[in-house]
């Protein structure tokens, strides 16, 4: 199990194209991909969880990353963070 914090750069926090591109994202690997955010753990290849998370710009996040390809997923998932998401 690797983990890792990131900060939301979004102007706009993780709303919904953002969020569809984060589980893109994490689909893709085959690990069991969670973060934390405010002592709630949710679910990253889920839109529904992400959004449901309500994370804004500025918010820490950290994502945790548990299987066979864990390092590849977490250091996908920070990139996508760290480079916007899309926007």
């Amino acid at each position: 199990m690797v983990s890792q914090k990131v900060v939301i750069k979004n102007p706009t926090g993780l709303h919904l194209r953002p969020a569809g591109i984060l589980c893109k994202e994490a689909m893709q690997y085959k690990s069991l991909i969670t973060f934390m955010y405010r002592g709630n753990t949710a679910n990253a290849k889920s839109v529904l969880s992400v959004l449901g998370a309500c994370i804004k710009c500025g918010d820490e996040i950290e994502f945790i990353c548990d299987g066979v390809d864990e390092e590849q997923a977490l250091k996908a998932l920070v990139d996508a963070v760290e480079s916007g998401l899309g926007e």
